[in-house]
């Protein structure tokens, strides 16, 4: 399906969405629950395993892929300037008003999609019941620098190669793609090989890099995009819904990234899957499941 909007910047665009089970008509049953995906730039794929849930408990699960982003519009002629985070929260809203679940819904971010999570609560959406961030942080300058602790265990030899390129410029350069796989293999998904779901929704930060190289940069950790800056920890103690914090224990976004959610945000709970990285839906897919299925029956 698709929603057409119009951006503040004037220009006609169309979000690609889809819905598993049956969006509810009134308050019974399981809240809907919209999924937000990473990157910023990959698309919604490698989340589609969450539409299991439906069939667990009925629930219905809306994934889209954001603007600029796989089967949505693609602008690659804009500039820092259009993208930005208050863009996609404003496609968040108008999606879930367009869906008709503006007064009763849940969110889960994972990791970019949980920046995109924590500044949608806190414009607190009027039917916000609870919140998932799912492999995220509070901080990107944080984020970044635990990327760069992980990164420094990395062997010599793949660590001079990142650098290498990093400082000439170069990061196009295969073999500077083939030295960010090593940490990728490490903290972003520790299966082998990956499942075909997260490999094409990735695949499209390479077919499009528009979105990810203007926000985030070359890679997780030589971050020099857009949102180089964004936090949020100032501002955590306004996040006022149920909060349920997800992360792998060999995940990119480090339990100390997972501890500062905890801190900042009153009543949060943080589960972490101890056999996987950045994407524990994915690598622990069963447990995973029950333990979100479980929470967000707890908070409908």
């Amino acid at each position: 399906m698709l929603m057409e909007w119009q951006p503040d910047f004037g220009v006609d665009v169309q979000t690609w969405w889809t819905v598993s089970g049956e969006l509810p008509a009134d308050a019974s049953g399981p809240a809907p629950l919209i999924v937000l995906h990473g990157g910023p730039g990959a698309t919604h794929d490698y989340l589609s395993n969450l539409t299991a849930l439906t069939e667990i408990d009925g629930r219905a699960v809306v994934l889209y892929d954001q603007l600029g982003n796989g089967q949505s519009t693609h602008l690659p002629d804009r500039g820092a300037e259009f993208w930005t985070v208050e863009l996609f929260v404003r496609e968040l809203h108008a999606l879930v008003e367009h869906a008709g679940i503006a007064d009763r819904h849940h969110v889960l971010g994972q990791s970019w999609g949980g920046f995109l999570a924590q500044e949608y609560a806190l414009t607190r959406p009027r039917g916000l019941r609870a919140l998932v961030l799912a492999d995220t942080a509070a901080s990107f300058p944080d984020f970044v620098a635990e990327c760069n602790r992980l990164r420094a265990d990395l062997p010599p030899e793949v660590e001079a190669t990142l650098r290498k390129h990093e400082e000439s410029g170069t990061t196009d350069d295969p073999d500077y793609a083939a030295a960010c796989d090593v940490f990728y293999r490490r903290h972003v998904c520790r299966l082998d090989p990956w499942p075909d779901d997260l490999v094409d929704a990735f695949s499209w930060i390479d077919r499009d890099p528009t979105v990810y190289r203007t926000m985030n940069g070359p890679s997780e950790f030589h971050v020099i995009g857009s949102i180089r800056d964004w936090q949020s920890k100032d501002r955590l103690g306004e996040i006022d819904v149920p909060t349920l914090l997800l992360s792998g224990r060999y995940d990119e976004a480090t339990p100390r990234l997972q501890q500062d959610l905890l801190t900042g945000i009153k009543g949060s709970e943080w589960v972490q899957f101890d056999e996987s990285a950045h994407v524990p839906h994915v690598e622990e897919p069963e447990r995973y499941r029950e333990v979100l299925s479980a929470w967000l029956a707890r908070h409908d």
